[in-house]
């Protein structure tokens, strides 16, 4: 799977908590760095009624020993594995709180991450679909 380049995103995003959804529209790049990548998102994100607010963030993607995908935050600190089957799955502890991610890949160049986040004051599912500009 080729994923260098611009991906645009659509997020929704549902409080699970409490009755707020919220979504986010942007893109994704996808730059070469060393033997990875850089994951950039720029983005609006409107949440509940609130006035849209700009959204970015920023990772590190490099080839795992496993043969898939380890992802950092952009000071270096490991996030999470993922392999490049049809669907995988990966874990990250941030105590108290958990997040868990499922990736499919069937659809590709169309792919989609599914985070399902808990925590003493976190609860959502946020649900990332990635697809190529026209």
């Amino acid at each position: 799977m080729d994923f260098a380049g611009i991906w645009r995103i659509h997020r929704e995003i549902d409080f699970t908590d409490r009755d707020t959804h919220a979504r986010f529209l942007g893109e994704a790049s996808l730059t070469p760095h060393g033997t990875g990548l850089i994951y950039s998102e720029t983005g609006e994100l409107r949440l509940g009624q609130a006035p849209p607010m700009r959204a970015e963030r920023r990772y590190l993607w490099e080839p795992s020993d496993t043969g898939g995908i380890a992802t950092f935050f952009d000071d270096g600190r490991p996030f999470h594995v993922f392999t490049l089957n049809a669907a995988s799955q990966a874990t990250h502890k941030c105590p108290p709180d958990t997040y868990r991610v499922a990736y499919a890949f069937h659809d590709w160049p169309a792919w989609t991450a599914t985070w399902a986040v808990t925590g003493p004051k976190k609860a959502y599912t946020m649900v990332s679909l990635y697809t190529r500009p026209a």
